[in-house]
């Protein structure tokens, strides 16, 4: 039995407390879920958060929401957090290992948002657990989807996915049997460039880049949309969550963000899910899941929006979306590697090292030489998808000399 959606053994009533986890607390998408689960005190009991480096952040988030547990990856950083944590009674942790320990702490339901590889190891041990999965990590999907949803199935995991795009789709998907689902069709912004000349879009800046029309996000996934990566690696995520073949799902630009996906049927019918663009949205409803959460979420006003337009995807101006199709298609590896080489390129650009098209030209060629190294081989083990994208960043730098003279 599938997993994605797979309602737990023993359901909860919508008026019964949750005990919750956090992975990713001091980010974009964990701040957004620990908001709504201050707007229902008494009905969530937070059991674990967690955080990168951002200690003091972190206890005063723990301390705000009353967690059990709160655990920094920066190992470095462990006393910092005993000490802001001191009196409060609040367990303490630091490391790789802790973030594990974190997942596997006894919450019913688990944001997994930690961004980043980092975020494998904890969010399967959540899955191997049997947990209540809200999945906002892509590199699960993207650098070893089938490994996942196949754990989740064998240990009777619930996964729902938290992307709009996703969410949007999981929820179409209620409205007939998945026998009768012709394809999926995730949209895209277009992103900041989406009207630029090729020309343009090769002299594009960081700042440039960063300013999304519509979405507020972290600046590695707005680069990603800017490029249309982003869309990309929705494209392989969707690959494995619904378990669709690359061949039954599309991709088409609708710059007002209203419209988050569509799913269309054998008979003709079309059924699209919309919303206002605020990824509380989403996380709402994976919280509160079967059930409905009744908050002040902002409103969509479709006489205000007046229109609704559509276009399809420019790989020419924005080849990344190409490759990343060409990487599900391929399988095995392929994805993992475009992730690597995708995160290395973007920090290389950020940092005014390489030019904006050049990201998908780097990404291009560390496919290429992955390939000839024999290195897209499907993994197996959360292990070996950590060795497979080590081993691509490692190649992706090593490309970079020739990218940053260009850039010069």
């Amino acid at each position: 039995m599938s997993a994605l959606g797979r309602l737990p053994a023993r359901p909860l009533s919508a008026d019964a407390e949750r005990s919750i986890t956090v992975l990713g607390a001091t980010g974009s998408i964990g701040s957004s879920t620990l908001d709504l689960i201050k707007r229902e005190p008494g009905r969530y009991r937070v059991q674990a958060i967690t955080a990168g480096r951002n200690a003091g952040q972190l206890a005063q988030i723990a301390r705000a929401v009353g967690a059990r547990v709160a655990v920094v990856a920066d190992a470095d950083a462990y006393r910092d957090l005993k000490d802001a944590l001191s009196g409060s009674g609040i367990e303490a942790a630091a490391g790789a290992d802790a973030l594990v320990e974190a997942a596997e702490q006894p919450a019913d339901w688990v944001m997994a948002a930690i961004a980043g590889a980092v975020g494998l190891r904890p969010t399967l041990a959540a899955i191997e657990r049997g947990a209540t999965v809200a999945l906002a990590n892509k590199e699960c999907m993207v650098c070893a989807g089938a490994l996942f949803m196949r754990r989740a199935a064998t240990s009777g995991a619930t996964v729902l996915p938290v992307d709009s795009e996703h969410n949007a789709i999981f929820q179409a998907l209620t409205a007939g049997p998945r026998e009768g689902v012709r394809r999926v069709i995730l949209t895209a912004s277009g992103g900041p460039f989406r009207t630029w000349s090729l020309e343009a879009i090769r002299a594009a800046t960081p700042q440039q880049a960063l300013k999304h029309p519509n979405w507020s996000m972290g600046q590695k996934v707005t680069i990603d949309s800017a490029s249309l990566m982003n869309k990309g690696l929705e494209l392989i995520e969707a690959h494995h969550l619904f378990t669709l073949p690359p061949s039954e799902i599309d991709v088409l630009v609708h710059p007002q963000s209203v419209i988050h996906s569509m799913v269309e049927y054998t008979d003709g019918s079309v059924v699209a899910q919309l919303g206002a663009p605020d990824m509380r949205i989403p996380i709402a409803h994976c919280l509160a899941w079967p059930h409905r959460l009744d908050w002040p979420a902002p409103r969509l006003d479709l006489a205000k929006v007046r229109e609704l337009t559509f276009e399809e995807p420019d790989l020419v101006r924005f080849p990344a979306l190409g490759l990343a199709r060409w990487a599900m298609e391929r399988g095995g590896a392929a994805p993992t590697v475009l992730n690597a080489a995708d995160e290395v390129a973007v920090a290389e650009f950020i940092a005014g090292r390489i030019a904006f098209l050049d990201i998908p030209a780097l990404v291009e060629a560390t496919l290429g030489a992955a390939e000839k190294r024999g290195l897209l081989a499907e993994p197996t083990t959360v292990e070996m998808a950590l060795a497979i994208d080590h081993d691509a960043r490692s190649l992706a730098r090593d490309l970079l000399p020739e990218f940053a003279v260009k850039a010069s």
